[in-house]
């Protein structure tokens, strides 16, 4: 009999718990809606707590290439974050009649303020001057850093390439390396230019040599061909400094095709997953990191507090580089990367 009412009891506790369990599936299920009204009453609030202010970026780098898309990637974020309007625009090319005209475009709207890359002052001065002259307030990102203040430009956030161009050479030098290629895949863009005048003035200093050997940013399989050729043509090159993923891809490819790759040391600027994972497996020496996504993010927190507040930065150079990314450091850089912040 004990035994009889014993079961009863348990039975009648483990239906309580199923029906208490129960209970809480129906309120689980019922939660959605409830929270999917808190949601949407949070973006009404968030839109109507929005800044009365519109900032356009325009830069010569598209958002679809690796190193831009973190560019953007700031942009958007501090454009969260500030609650402001922010528009992203490039030409489809590096075409610096093109960027002029989008520059000019902008202004025409009478934004709140501009962001501009520089890479090319003799072609946007013009430009970014009817800016300034408008009354827009102007921040340079990424290049322009020689020329920012010139042009009468609030402050540039980036590297000052000369000199990240300089410090590759002497990691270079110091690894050995005494004939280096240095890969340029937009020759005529400055910032560009000066990485490999700093990067051959270190090496020079050294005592080595350096060849700037000019490649076709669109054409990934012509410049691996003229990577190879340049190999060949000069067997001594023992060492190849490329300006940027879409320089260092084709590099890579190069030496493994000549069975060079880890034999001749590969260093690049700028980051992107393929860089990370060959600086990782020592296939590459080092990364020049500048960090593009705070040079996306902070231009756009200095525009929203120069239009509130009339804050100024005194440095006409905001540095954001040069960083060095090696193999010791990489895999936690990948494992940021991942989330489009490096």
């Amino acid at each position: 009999m004990k035994k009889v009412f014993l079961m009863l009891v348990l039975f009648s506790l483990f239906a309580l718990v199923i029906g208490q369990w129960s209970a809480m599936a129906t309120n689980v299920s019922a939660a959605p809606p409830q929270q999917d009204a808190t949601a949407e009453a949070m973006a009404e609030e968030g839109a109507a707590d929005m800044r009365d202010i519109r900032i356009v970026v325009v830069s010569h780098g598209q958002a679809s290439d690796p190193f831009w898309s973190v560019v953007k990637n700031g942009v958007d974020q501090a454009a969260k974050d500030m609650r402001v309007t922010v528009e992203y625009q490039a030409p489809g090319t590096f075409d610096m009649v093109a960027m002029a005209q989008l520059i000019d475009a902008a202004v025409a709207t009478e934004p709140d303020g501009l962001v501009v890359s520089i890479p090319d002052a003799d072609a946007l001065g013009d430009s970014i001057t009817a800016a300034i002259d408008a009354g827009i307030p102007v921040i340079s990102m990424n290049s322009g850093s020689d020329v920012a203040k010139e042009l009468g430009i609030l402050t540039h956030v980036g590297q000052t390439e000369y000199e990240a161009g300089f410090g590759g050479g002497e990691r270079m030098a110091e690894a050995g390396v005494t004939n280096a290629l240095c890969v340029n895949q937009e020759v005529g863009n400055a910032a560009l230019d000066l990485r490999c005048e700093g990067f051959t003035a270190a090496m020079e200093e050294a005592g080595g040599t350096v060849e700037v050997l000019a490649v076709e940013l669109a054409d990934p399989v012509d410049a691996q061909e003229k990577v190879v050729a340049a190999l060949t043509a000069n067997p001594d090159v023992d060492g190849i400094l490329t300006l940027g993923p879409t320089g260092s891809a084709p590099a890579l490819a190069a030496l493994e095709a000549e069975g060079l790759l880890g034999e001749i040391p590969l260093a690049t600027f700028d980051l992107s997953p393929e860089v990370l994972e060959a600086v990782r497996d020592g296939n590459m020496l080092f990364a020049i990191d500048q960090q593009q996504y705070i040079q996306g993010y902070l231009p756009i927190v200095l525009l929203t507090l120069y239009n509130e507040n009339l804050n100024t930065i005194a440095n006409d150079v905001l540095m954001t580089g040069p960083g060095f990314v090696t193999q010791e450091t990489a895999e936690r850089v990948i494992e940021l990367a991942t989330a489009g912040t490096r």
